[in-house]
């Protein structure tokens, strides 16, 4: 902290076991008087953040207590979701532990760096590192490498190798193998292995090191790898060198609230189980209770009054020999629309997963497996991430089938380094005048980002793929509208809605001659509203003169 002082800092915690925040006592920024210190973690099912942190602070183990320190703190918790801080934008993905832990991606300046600790592999057989020969099978797994693809540094938990981690399935920790093979699979450019097994000695790591590094050789990736270690600094190209500012300057420094509609689960729901396999329906329920949550058996289909008289939070199914089709059952509830299950997560428990039994399960509504053998904290976990997850009204969109051809015409107009022009601006102003919207913009979706070209107003140049709306525009034909996303499932609580306060978006597919949608020209307003005829129309009319416009760009 060699800035100016007093300093404003923001501290994202990815859980809270101790060995990741013992630290905290001894960082001095936070007895300064006058610092200002945000401080982020998952957001849980009981207690509170602030309560978490004091009682590492207790008399009985240290003598300062959380209260007393000299800086205002303040608390935030986070489910999956995107903050802003300043010019830098955090997602947070939740990651497979014990423990509620959630990575983190920082998007700032054109530099990008992914933050993962305590993450083990979702699919137990590509734990070893067989996933890129097979494919990414398990969707969360897909979801990881979505999540780290193209980051320039990843700092990721490697605390295992392949032979060690037959031992130590379910503790919540990946394996070198692993974690070179997806690396090299999203595109990372560095990789920095952490975590380390406390077991290791340095000749040791520097072997692992190695391993590592002949690994991604082999896979032909130009991957940079090398060991975290304390007091390294790493400077990303694109990112400006700049000081921690002064609180006095506080630009924009808010982070965007949680909506308020995203309380945790409330103790006392329900959680419907139909597990046959007595000790696994005793060790589920069990652990559930933990958390203050009511698990009610069903059996057949035939006999669910509990789906009739209360919706239950969770679902989770037995599936194997000896206990039923679980993937069937999953399929004949998800079709029962009395009982309204589309959102509820359905989980199957299993004595192991194969890539067969994965594709069918998520085509018949699986959300996720509970791979035997597991403890009562793995299943607490789960259940919370489950649960919480669920809550969140809004997600990605998918990448479009011919993603590769598409990216590969969009650099072809060679548009992107040009930033916003006076040519986009003005037929942003002529949408927002002619269809009265506050808010009309010319974007094109790259890689990972949204690049604005034009807009009638002051806004962003460049937003990270994973929010924007007109990810979304590009996958169809039409112009895609929300009318009001406070109704919409599906993104009421997108950042853009939540930050910006808007409630209608409209957006319409550019598309280059060989027929690839490389950007949209979009609308957004702060008031509900459906576009008329009328209004389609003129919207895609000016789409027209944005296509053109980019099409005389490249002759």
């Amino acid at each position: 902290m060699a800035g100016p002082k007093p300093v404003r800092g923001h501290l994202f915690i990815g859980h809270t076991h101790w060995d990741h925040i013992q630290g905290l006592p001894f960082f001095s920024p936070l007895f300064v008087p006058g610092n200002e210190w945000d401080i982020y973690a998952p957001k849980g099912m009981e207690g509170e953040l602030q309560q978490t942190l004091a009682g590492q602070m207790q008399y009985t183990y240290f003598p300062v207590p959380l209260d007393s320190l000299g800086a205002t703190l303040r608390y935030h918790e986070l489910l999956e979701q995107t903050v802003a801080v300043e010019d830098a934008l955090i997602t947070s993905r939740y990651l497979n532990h014990p423990a509620l832990t959630l990575g983190y991606r920082v998007e700032v300046g054109g530099a990008t760096f992914a933050y993962v600790t305590d993450h083990e592999p979702h699919g137990r057989t590509q734990a070893c590192g067989r996933g890129q020969a097979e494919g990414w099978h398990h969707p969360e797994d897909s979801r990881h490498l979505e999540f780290i693809r193209g980051v320039d540094l990843l700092v990721h938990d490697a605390q295992y190798t392949a032979a060690e981690y037959p031992s130590k399935i379910g503790w919540g920790h990946s394996t070198v193998e692993y974690l070179v093979d997806i690396a090299c699979d999203a595109g990372v450019k560095r990789l920095g292995l952490f975590h380390h097994d406390p077991m290791r000695t340095d000749e040791q790591l520097d072997r692992v090191v190695e391993m590592a590094q002949e690994r991604a050789a082999r896979l032909g990736s130009p991957l940079e790898i090398f060991a975290a270690a304390e007091r390294e600094s790493i400077e990303l190209a694109g990112r400006a060198s700049r000081r921690m500012r002064a609180v006095g300057a506080r630009p924009n420094l808010t982070p965007v609230p949680l909506p308020a509609e995203l309380s945790p689960p409330t103790r006392g729901q329900r959680v419907a189980l139909a597990i046959r396999h007595e000790p696994t329906a005793r060790l589920v329920r069990e652990a559930l209770a933990e958390d203050g949550l009511v698990a009610t058996e069903i059996g057949k289909l035939s006999e669910l009054p509990l789906l009739a008289e209360e919706h239950p939070a969770l679902v989770i199914i037995e599936h194997g020999p000896g206990a039923q089709d679980g993937m069937e059952y999953c399929r004949e509830l998800r079709a029962m629309t009395q009982y309204d299950l589309h959102d509820v997560p359905i989980v199957l428990v299993v004595d192991a997963t194969h890539p067969e039994d994965l594709a069918r399960g998520y085509l018949t509504g699986v959300t996720d497996w509970l791979v035997r053998p597991f403890n009562p904290a793995h299943v607490r976990t789960k259940a919370r991430a489950w649960m919480l997850r669920s809550r969140l009204r809004w997600s990605p969109a998918d990448l479009p089938a011919n993603e590769i051809d598409r990216i590969a015409a969009l650099e072809e107009l060679d548009v992107l380094r040009a930033g916003r022009e006076e040519r986009f601006d003005r037929i942003a102003r002529i949408a927002a005048r002619v269809l009265d919207v506050p808010v009309s913009a010319v974007n094109l979706i790259n890689r990972d980002q949204q690049v604005c070209k034009g807009m009638n107003c002051e806004g962003p140049d460049i937003l990270p793929r994973a929010i924007s709306l007109c990810a979304h525009t590009i996958l169809g034909r039409d112009v895609m509208v929300i009318p009001d996303s406070r109704e919409d499932e599906r993104f009421g609580d997108n950042l853009l809605f939540t930050k910006y306060h808007y409630r209608f978006y409209a957006g319409v597919p550019l598309r280059t001659s060989q027929g690839h949608a490389v950007g949209t020209l979009c609308l957004f307003d702060s008031r509900p509203r459906h576009l008329q005829p009328e209004d389609h129309q003129a919207l895609e009319d000016l789409a027209v003169i944005a296509q053109r416009e980019l099409q005389e760009i490249r002759d």
